[in-house]
Order: C-alpha cells, then sequence, then structure tokens
C-alpha cells in the first residue's frame, strides 16, 4: 500500500500534466458547424472576385535580394511587403481608390477599384523623385490621411531601409496621375550623397497608424520599426544584421517612433512638417519589440487613442494615453494573472507572434475587444489566435483600471473557434452582411513553394535562445521551399450559439496563396462592405460584395470643418480621425465604431464608420464625440435614418 502510494506521489506531476493536456485539448476542439449549418451561415453573405488593375512593370520577382547573412533564408526575410488600402483619393466621396504595394515590382501604387467606375483614370505608381532613394530599399504599406489639412486625401508611405515619404496631394490636379503627388520627407534632413542616392537613416517599418496622440486637434504618425535600423536589402554587405534573440521575449527590435504635427500648407507645393517626440514618450518595454501591427483606438471615451502594439516574437504592448497637447506620453497596461488566466493569454507578458490587430465590439456592451493574428498552425506551431473580451463593466471602470495599469482583457478564441487560422497576419472585424453582428476576415499563409521547411523551423523553435540571434542558426528558407504556403484566406461568421465558423471555403474565399493585407470600404455606394486583399508575390484581388438579403445600416462620412479650401482639386474634406459613433437601437443594442487611422497589419479600412443594424427599423439614435481643430472636445446627440450620411464636425455636426 506504502508502495503504491510512493509511486503515486511520484507520478503526481506526470499525472496532472497529463489531464491538463486532455482538458485543454477538449476546450479548443469542440464540436464543429456541420455542413448544413455552414451552408445556413453562407446563405447570408455572397462576394465577386475581381481583378485589380496595374500598371506595367518591368520588374517581376518572387525573391528580394538581401544582405549576404540572410542568403540562406532570403525567402523568410522576403515574406511581407504586400499590402493595400482603401479610401477616397480622387474625391468622388466614395472609397473606391486603393492604394497597393505590390512585392513583386515593390512599386506603390494607385488605382481605382474594379467595376463601376473603374475608368476614371489609368492606375499608376507613385514616384518619390525629387527625393533620393536606392536600390537597397523596399515599401512596405500606405496609409491614406490627410496629413497637409487641406481636405484632400494624402499617402504615408513606410518603407524597409528608409525613412517613410509623404505623398501630398497637389491642390490643382486634374485626373489623378503621379503628377497629382509632391513627395514630401516625413524628417527634414540631408539623406543624399554626391550622386543623389538616399543615404539617411535605414528604418524597416511594417506597423503605422495616424491618430491625435496629444489631443491638439491635428493628426500625428506612429512608426513601428520590424528589424532595427541595418542594411537589410543590400547584397553587397555579409554582415550588420540583427535577428531576434528569443522567440518568445526579444526586445532587440526596431525603434517605435511617434511624430507629432509640426506645420502643414496647402497648394501646388503643399507641405508637412513632423517632429519626432523624446523616446521617454513610450515605456521602456515598448521600445524595441519586433513589431508587424499597430491600433492607435480610443478605449475608455477621452478621444486619446490607445495604442496596441503586435509584437512578434514576444509580449504584445497596450499603452495608456496620458497625453496632453505637446507633451506625448504613453503607460504600459498589462493583464492581470489570475488561476485561469495563462501567461501567454495575458497582454503584455504573452510569447506568441503577434502580427496584426483589430479593434470592435463584439458583444454590444459599448466597449471596444479586440482580435489578435498570432502564429496558429496544426502540426507547425500552435499558438493561438487571441480573441480578448473587454471585462470591464463600464466605460468609467475601464478608465480607472487602465489608469492602474490593468488591461482588462479576457481570451476567448478557444471556446469561440476562432483560436487557430494558420500563419495569421493582417485582421479586419467588420459586418458584412449587415446583420448587426461583427465578422472576421483574416489573411494567412507564408512562403508558398514544395518543399517543406517545417521540421527545420521546429527545431529552431524548441532551440536555446542563445542560438536564436545568430543567422547561421536559422534553417534555409529559399526559392521553392514551403512554410504554410497553401494557406488560404479565413473568413469567420458568428453562429446563434455565439461560436465562429470560417466559411471562406463555401463563400469562395479560400484561395491558396499567402495573403497580407486587407482593406475595407463600400466601394459603390450601395450600403456593404467590400474588401481588397494584398497577396504576397501575388496579384491582389477586390471582392465586391453582393449579400444577398442584407440588414439595415448606418454610413458616416466625418469630417472637419473646413475654413477655407486651397485650389480646384475636388477636396472632399479631412477625416475626424479618432471620431467616435455609439448607435443604440430601440431594443437597447449598442453598436460603436470609429474613424480609424490605420489598423492592422499592411491593409487599411476606409474613413467611412460602418454599421450593420440587423432587423433594426427606421431612424436610430446616435452620440457622436470628436475633437476639433484646436483639439476642444465636442459631444452631440443626433437622430438619423438609415443609410449613408456625410457630417462635417465644428463646433456641432451639420450634414453637408
Amino acid at each position: 500500500m506504502n508502495a503504491a502510494l510512493g509511486m503515486l506521489r511520484r507520478q503526481l506531476t506526470g499525472v496532472i500534466a497529463l489531464v491538463v493536456v486532455i482538458g485543454f485539448f477538449f476546450a479548443v476542439t469542440l464540436p464543429e458547424s456541420s455542413a448544413e449549418d455552414r451552408n445556413h451561415l453562407a446563405s447570408r453573405y455572397a462576394f465577386a472576385g475581381q481583378s485589380v488593375a496595374l500598371p506595367v512593370s518591368d520588374k517581376q520577382q518572387t525573391i528580394r535580394k538581401v544582405n549576404q547573412a540572410y542568403k540562406h533564408f532570403d525567402a523568410w526575410i522576403s515574406s511581407v511587403g504586400a499590402a493595400v488600402a482603401m479610401n477616397d483619393l480622387d474625391g468622388d466621396k466614395l472609397p473606391n481608390d486603393l492604394c497597393l504595394v505590390d512585392s513583386r515590382t515593390d512599386q506603390v501604387i494607385v488605382t481605382p477599384t474594379p467595376g463601376k467606375g473603374g475608368n476614371r483614370y489609368a492606375p499608376f505608381a507613385l514616384n518619390p523623385a525629387p527625393l533620393p532613394v536606392n536600390d537597397v530599399m523596399a515599401p512596405m504599406g500606405c496609409v491614406p490621411a490627410d496629413l497637409n489639412e487641406d481636405g484632400r486625401l494624402d499617402l504615408l508611405v513606410y518603407m524597409w531601409a528608409r525613412t517613410p515619404i509623404l505623398y501630398l496631394s497637389r491642390a490643382g490636379h486634374g485626373t489623378l496621375s503621379p503628377q497629382a503627388y509632391e513627395p514630401v520627407e516625413v524628417l527634414s534632413s540631408n539623406n543624399a550623397d554626391a550622386a543623389g542616392k538616399y543615404t539617411g537613416p535605414q528604418w524597416n517599418t511594417n506597423a503605422a497608424t495616424v491618430g491625435d496622440f496629444d489631443g491638439d486637434g491635428h493628426d500625428d504618425i506612429f512608426i513601428g520599426n520590424y528589424f532595427p535600423d541595418s542594411p537589410l536589402l543590400d547584397s553587397s554587405v555579409d554582415g550588420g544584421v540583427t535577428m531576434n534573440h528569443s522567440m518568445s521575449h526579444a526586445q532587440n527590435g526596431g525603434e517605435k517612433i511617434i511624430l507629432l504635427c509640426a506645420g502643414a500648407t496647402a497648394g501646388d507645393r503643399p507641405t508637412a512638417s513632423f517632429k519626432r517626440v523624446p523616446d521617454d514618450a513610450l515605456p521602456e518595454e515598448a521600445r524595441n519589440g519586433w513589431s508587424l501591427g499597430v491600433s492607435a483606438t480610443d478605449l475608455d471615451g477621452d478621444l486619446l487613442p490607445e495604442l496596441y502594439i503586435a509584437n512578434d516574437f514576444g509580449p504584445d504592448r497596450l499603452l495608456y494615453n496620458r497625453s496632453t497637447p505637446g507633451q506625448v506620453r504613453f503607460a504600459n497596461v498589462t493583464t492581470a494573472r489570475t488561476p485561469g488566466t495563462p501567461k501567454s493569454k495575458r497582454i503584455g507578458a504573452d510569447s506568441f507572434k503577434g502580427m496584426g490587430v483589430d479593434f470592435g465590439d463584439f458583444d454590444h456592451d459599448g466597449l471596444y475587444d479586440a482580435f489578435v493574428s498570432n502564429l496558429t498552425v496544426p502540426w507547425g506551431i500552435v499558438e493561438s489566435n487571441f480573441h480578448f473580451m473587454n471585462t470591464a463593466k463600464d466605460q468609467a471602470d475601464l478608465r480607472t483600471r487602465l489608469r492602474n495599469g490593468e488591461a482588462p482583457f479576457r481570451d476567448i478564441s478557444g471556446e469561440n473557434g476562432t483560436a487557430w487560422s494558420g500563419w495569421s497576419w493582417d485582421v479586419k472585424i467588420a459586418d458584412f452582411a449587415n446583420s448587426g453582428e461583427l465578422d472576421i476576415t483574416q489573411a494567412t499563409g507564408f512562403i508558398r513553394g514544395y518543399t517543406n521547411r517545417w521540421p527545420q523551423l521546429q527545431e529552431l523553435a524548441m532551440a536555446n535562445d542563445s542560438l536564436v540571434p545568430s543567422t547561421v542558426a536559422w534553417p534555409n528558407a529559399n526559392s521553392g521551399d514551403d512554410l504554410a504556403g497553401n494557406e488560404t484566406l479565413r473568413f469567420f461568421v458568428k453562429d446563434e450559439d455565439g461560436r465562429y465558423t470560417d466559411l471562406a471555403p463555401e463563400l469562395g474565399l479560400a484561395v491558396p496563396i499567402p495573403t497580407r493585407g486587407i482593406a475595407t470600404g463600400d466601394a459603390d455606394g450601395d450600403g456593404l462592405l467590400d474588401f481588397a486583399v494584398a497577396r504576397q508575390f501575388g496579384e491582389p484581388i477586390f471582392y465586391h460584395n453582393q449579400a444577398p438579403t442584407p440588414g439595415g445600416h448606418l454610413n458616416l462620412l466625418l469630417t472637419h470643418e473646413q475654413a477655407t479650401t486651397v485650389g480646384t482639386a475636388p477636396a472632399p474634406g479631412s477625416p475626424v480621425t479618432g471620431a467616435e459613433v455609439t448607435v443604440t437601437t430601440a431594443d437597447g443594442k449598442k453598436y460603436v465604431q470609429r474613424v480609424d487611422g490605420g489598423s492592422g497589419h499592411s491593409g487599411r479600412r476606409s474613413s467611412e464608420v460602418h454599421i450593420g443594424l440587423g432587423t433594426a427599423q427606421g431612424p436610430v439614435q446616435v452620440h457622436l464625440k470628436w475633437r476639433d481643430r484646436k483639439g476642444v472636445v465636442h459631444q452631440q446627440d443626433l437622430k438619423l435614418s438609415q443609410g449613408r450620411h456625410s457630417l462635417v464636425l465644428g463646433d456641432q455636426a451639420r450634414e453637408r
């Protein structure tokens, strides 16, 4: 008897571990929807895939030239850069223009969405001349915003091996073309050698967004660099580059930079200047993660956007905004550890591979929840996505807890069916059927080829962290090698039980090619959100929404009051970035949305606020909150009919 008890004690740790593993397995492998249920859910949706017009280019690549130290895994280093943004660039009051980064040509392309009005102008590549460039840099993304405040959207293009370039819309341009934009440095400096080639800072940016971070009424810029400054794409150099010093808590990545608006002018030679804030505006632990995604979203209702930074190889960061005009200050907040909250599911302590983030109110309580893309490949590297639900009682409780350093969020991805999707990237939360419930669309896939490299990657992932910083330790990943190369777009839809089902196969979205960025907007003004997808080393695609029986909706274009308009080019208005909209229907259900400055990985939704209302009938109660150009906060309650509205926000909201 005593011997048996002794053996049980010796094996107790293993028994407990086995029970935990079995329990976890059943927790995350709940029954899937039947084919009948899937088809029923899918019947609310329909998308028509359409090709996107692109300019002709002599350059075609599937892998970039890289630093010699990276040569044996050049496909890995070349795995980012496809991007897409959707907005109104030509001033026709519809978000029917795309800004694409085509990784096959390393061009930044402006092109109309296909279909109605698709021949308004010829697609073209942005031209940075006369600004200095060189042959060892590449664009990574495009963020539309009115950065010189003239009522026309400009383009912030961020890059590898260079500081970003602003393409400011000229006041007198006609049809959109390369000549419609004035290239401007985001930071003024002498960055050229005697031959006119770029020699400035080698920022390697993979996350960027726009928001009024200090509350002065003017849009600022956040830049999240992935690699530290280094010659990543210079094949004439061997070395001088860095790899993450850990697979789970790396803190040696690129800098995080906030640029405050410092003045702007309109005209045919427009200007916009920005001032870099001191590094200590961000907490030390948030300054050097390996950042792939970001969202600037006001969580506590003070119209100062918080920052969620999605980091590869280590903890994501949620930063609470404590700024005042001219003085930027963010504080790190973390999820409290409880017996039911493992470290890997805590904001600020997780060890997963954050690649994209978006916010939306999943449960209609008037508080933002979040979805974060991670590396979740079955039989590869199985972490999980984060489907974070806000656990605060109300906005006042949330504000108190954030001020005390607590991030009150709980991950429900396992029980909700959203934990696993693949090698995940961009994510967009939106209502594509106007059902009143939010859908989740997600880009996935890494390197497409025919030689499976998972065994070698798994060896590295399980290796001692002392080996990880050495490029020699990294497995081969060259042309023809494959890592999650056949993964497809995901499209999660909420069922009647509250769980989510991926309907991409039923909707014709499950194309086996790596995707990176997703952009959303109602391109044709029919009340349904369309979306565009950027594919890594593949043709982009536009999905026209043809939902057969959509519910009601409210679509708001919220722009700043403009004192004067300079020039003859259309000026539909400057988006009130960060403006908040709360809709309350007759049954008491709340819907929350904002004018987004660019949440995600490399995809950007349009500036319009789109809210699906489901079966709600008639006008709805709308509460608006915004900050005017002087930094003054305003609130107003309106009763609006369903459909599309264009509102100008000054001291009061008025319909245009």
